[in-house]
């Protein structure tokens, strides 16, 4: 049970206790935004956040990372229009350090000089880096056209101009207006007891802060537009981005419960009216999804598209056409029914882990101005009728005050003129009907769902079997959370491929679930909506599969559906040719996104034989070469119950998911076919190096080195030597983030495979500082090779890889993934066990032999992409 209480000095605490993990999660949401800036303040909301990290009066440059790191914790920061929040989840038994940090670097930032020119630069290349994001390009043409007066017209992160003109003054005026208790929440959630979470607040938060709340900044309110917005402009991009979006009331108001279950019946979700029509049977988009934008000022209820230049006029029009459908018919109530069942489920899910909830009882506390205000939420959601959701359609969905915003591929057939044509013809037609759905093979329950508020039951043991078949079943029940996942995973993947069938696992994982003999694609996307859940393909470098995760209530039906869905895949030519012209365009539009080009190029380069030099998603000529028939035959020899490793946990019971698992993969279906022979890699005869030109702010390297097979005893090693370097605390982010200015984002990372993976260490840099980065890169790497790494630092690298890994195993789908993935890799079950026991025995000499052994730059791969 959530609790509320304030300080005498005004700062509000929000808790609720949780003991499903040893883990806590602290989260302190500032009421104040980008939207609460002055026209010489753009960016500077988002500037704290990074700041704030920077040093405080106890601890100085870089120590606040390196405190949570080193006690196996995550620390992070985002900023809205609206808020700030800046949020720790680390291991319960370190609870008051981590709080202690987070008040510390709220209360009592530094704010250095240097530091603050410093991250100034960091923050220009973050923005460099968004310009390179043709999505995020798009966003923000849709927000400066829908907001004339309103400061939500401005992009959040500021511009390079603004942010190059702040000064340690300004910093401190914005820090001392807002960072004060009376504009604070703190939310925590986790394995904590509220007398001892009192006593710890009490200390680091309670007393006069010196600083007085001067109340909320006014802010410019958008006048009612008088009519349509449109900005369409052309743009160096492979597919076009177009908006269509209507003004809505802002995240307090009555209607938005009705605005939101819209949302998610028109494009949420392959179920949805817009994905089935505009995507799936006209097939004028490669995607499609709606969203009502509910901030705390007036928002948005937008379509987003992406297509092909040559669709954009009949895109529109029939993303218009199922708008107004909604306008002029109610929506079915089975329609509604399975909306309200998905809107409940959310918050199910989001209690997979304590900073889904801490997150939860943040936004509803600071944003929505109370705990309760989530109970009248969901009672809203659920007395919605068809009517209430016809109603809001008609009075928000106006085409007379649309606003339509494009980034369109030169020569793209969309003209100003033309979005009005389309719009005012379909807002003078006739209602079209609403499109037709199948009426549902199986009985649903739309009783409402259950959001449990944690139980402290633990899991039990693995239990694993062994059927006649050769199938591997791997169980965990975990009590906590009214919800399971399930995986199953073969050998396979890219390692099986070659460059004539290259995307054959893609195209595969992206078809399975799009029809079997008893469901087509249409039945199969309704049910998983009907269970309130997710069902998809998984395809990487080593392995195949299917996930899902759904409500423990539909546990039969559910893995029935998914059971039908991973044996009985029926590819149909229709639905194989559309997925496959939308991998075509994945492939098409690659270079829109610089860093995935620059890791494709690294593979190509570092391997020249091997699979693994392949890209996941297969090349054009091999792509449009797929057919259905091979499809069936790749699954019949590769995806055979004898080749199945099946991962269920979650709140289940263990006979009865040995039942099912028996009665759909307890026999053979007798083609399976031996593994390929897949040769390896040749060793590396000299450092290589390739370079691709593109037109791009940033440029985007990438440098390693051949590393290791997963299940290798120096893996774990390996695992600390890249913690050592990456991370916020990390020699990578400290020395060329933090100290020289020279990249937003910089990383090091060990990836396995079955054969020989890679190490490699990544940075996105302006292209004047190539050189100087690389030069950074090596040294650092000659360091960690050359030099033993200090006993604290080596501590801090194995407490951040055991405490992350705990973090991450939260949720029921990460903890059935690994349990699976091990399991098909012939590891069993001491990675999941036993992981925490294998780091914490590596030594320094452990990480420096491995560091000798990787590190050599004689055998090295460097792959550099940008202008």
């Amino acid at each position: 049970m959530a609790i509320r209480y304030a300080l005498p000095n005004g700062l509000t605490v929000v808790f609720e206790e949780q003991h499903a993990a040893k883990v806590a999660a602290f989260q302190v949401w500032v009421k104040a935004g980008s939207a609460d800036e002055r026209p010489d303040q753009a960016g500077l909301a988002h500037l704290h956040e990074h700041m704030l990290f920077k040093g405080t009066e106890r601890r100085g440059p870089g120590e606040v990372a390196r405190d949570v790191e080193s006690h196996g914790g995550e620390i992070n920061a985002w900023t809205s229009y609206d808020q700030t929040v800046y949020h720790i989840v680390i291991a319960s038994q370190f609870a008051r350090m981590g709080l202690d940090i987070l008040g510390d670097a709220v209360r009592r930032s530094a704010f250095d000089a240097g530091e603050l020119s410093r991250e100034i630069e960091v923050v220009c290349e973050e923005i460099k880096r968004s310009q390179d994001t043709p999505s995020r390009r798009a966003s923000r043409d849709l927000f400066s056209t829908a907001y004339q007066v309103h400061p939500y017209r401005l992009p959040v992160i500021g511009t390079e101009e603004s942010v190059r003109s702040f000064t340690r003054e300004k910093v401190l005026e914005f820090y001392h207006r807002h960072y004060t208790p009376k504009n604070l929440v703190l939310s925590v959630a986790g394995d904590l007891r509220e007398a001892d979470l009192r006593e710890w607040v009490d200390d680091i938060f309670g007393g006069d802060w010196g600083r007085p709340y001067e109340g909320r900044v006014a802010r410019a309110p958008e006048p009612v537009a008088a009519g349509r917005r449109i900005l369409l402009r052309p743009d160096e991009v492979k597919e076009a981005y177009l908006h269509l979006a209507f003004g809505i009331p802002q995240a307090d108001h009555e209607d938005v419960p009705a605005l939101d279950v819209l949302a998610m019946i028109a494009g949420q979700g392959d179920a949805s009216r817009l994905v089935r029509e505009v995507k799936r049977r006209h097939n004028l988009v490669n995607d499609i999804h709606t969203f009502a934008y509910t901030p705390t000022d007036p928002g948005l209820f937008s379509a987003s598209l992406t297509l092909q230049p040559a669709n954009a006029v009949r895109a529109l029009e029939e993303t218009a056409r199922g708008l107004a459908t909604l306008r002029a018919t109610p929506v079915t109530a089975e329609e509604l029914a399975t909306a309200k069942a998905l809107v409940e489920a959310e918050a199910v899910y989001q209690r997979e882990t304590v900073q889904g909830v801490a997150r939860k009882m943040g936004f509803y506390q600071s944003g929505m101005g109370s705990l309760e205000a989530e109970a009248r939420y969901y009672e809203a959601v659920r007395n919605l009728t068809p009517e209430h959701l016809r109603a809001a359609a008609e009075r928000y969905l106006r085409f007379d005050r649309a606003v339509v915003t494009g980034l369109l591929p030169e020569g793209t057939p969309l003209t100003e003129a033309q979005v009005h044509e389309v719009l005012d013809a379909v807002d003078r037609a006739p209602a079209a009907a609403p499109p037709e759905r199948k009426p549902r093979k199986v009985a649903v329950s739309d009783s409402p769902v259950r959001i449990l508020k944690g139980t402290s039951a633990g899991p039990s043991d693995i239990i694993t079997e062994k059927l006649p078949s050769g199938a591997t079943i791997v169980v965990r029940v975990e009590p906590a959370v009214p919800l399971f996942a399930i995986r199953a995973a073969f050998a396979g993947g890219l390692r099986y491929e070659t460059p004539e069938d290259n995307g054959i696992t893609t195209l595969l994982t992206r078809s399975i679930t799009r029809g079997t003999p008893t469901h087509d694609a249409e039945e199969v996307s309704d049910l998983i909506d009907a269970y309130a859940g997710s069902l998809g393909g998984q395809g990487g470098r080593n392995s195949v599969g299917l996930r899902g995760e759904f409500l423990s209530r539909h546990f039969e039906p559910a893995f029935r559906l998914f059971a039908d869905c991973l044996l009985n895949p029926s590819f149909p030519e229709a639905e194989v040719a559309r997925e496959r012209t939308l991998l075509l365009q994945d492939i098409l539009t690659r270079e829109d996104k610089p860093s995935s080009v620059a890791f494709d190029l690294f593979s190509k380069t570092i391997y020249r034989t091997h699979p693994y030099r392949m890209p996941t998603t297969g090349e054009q000529a091999s792509v449009e070469k797929l057919t259905p028939e091979l499809l069936r035959a790749w699954h019949a020899a590769h995806m055979d119950p004898s080749q199945l490793t099946l991962s269920v946990v979650g709140d289940v019971k263990v006979d009865e998911v040995m039942a099912l698992a028996r009665e759909y993969f307890g026999a053979s279906r007798g083609k399976a076919a031996p593994p390929p022979k897949v040769s390896l890699e040749a060793p590396l005869e000299g450092p290589r190096e390739a370079k691709k030109v593109l037109a791009r702010a940033q440029a985007h390297l990438v440098l390693g080195f051949p590393g290791m097979r997963v299940g290798d005893p120096q893996q774990h090693a390996l695992e600390v030597l890249s913690t050592v370097l990456s991370g916020q605390g990390g020699r990578l982010f400290v020395e060329l983030r933090d100290k020289r200015s020279m990249a937003y984002s910089v990383s090091s990372f060990a990836i396995e495979g079955v054969d020989p993976g890679y190490f490699a260490t990544y940075m996105g840099t302006s292209p004047e500082k190539v050189d100087a980065a690389l030069a950074g890169i090596r040294a650092e790497l000659e360091r960690v090779r050359d030099e033993p790494i200090p006993a604290e630092e080596l501590a801090r690298a194995k407490q951040h890889l055991i405490g992350t890994h705990e973090i991450g195993l939260q949720r029921n789908g990460s903890r059935a993934a690994l349990l699976a993935l091990d399991t098909c890799y012939g590891l069993g079950l001491e990675n999941f066990l036993h992981y925490a026991d294998h780091v914490a025995k590596v030594t320094a000499d452990d990480v420096r032999e491995v560091a000798r052994k990787i590190i050599n730059f004689d055998r090295s791969a460097l792959a550099v992409v940008g202008p």
